[in-house]
């Protein structure tokens, strides 16, 4: 289960992007979350996901 604060979400994903998964596309496919709704949460918040460097900043 992944946390619904965005700071901690953040956290939470770029370090499994980082350790585990090469995409984003894998790790939603992966934890079964939809892509879209993650990435809107976190832009909600003021991240956006770098495909070239695998995280969001």
């Amino acid at each position: 289960m992944l946390p619904n604060d965005p700071i901690m979400l953040m956290s939470v994903v770029n370090t499994k992007l980082r350790d585990i998964y090469p995409s984003l596309e894998r790790l939603c496919d992966d934890l079964d979350i939809s892509e879209k709704e993650l990435t809107d949460k976190l832009c909600a918040a003021g991240f956006t996901y770098d495909p070239e460097q695998n995280q969001f900043k």
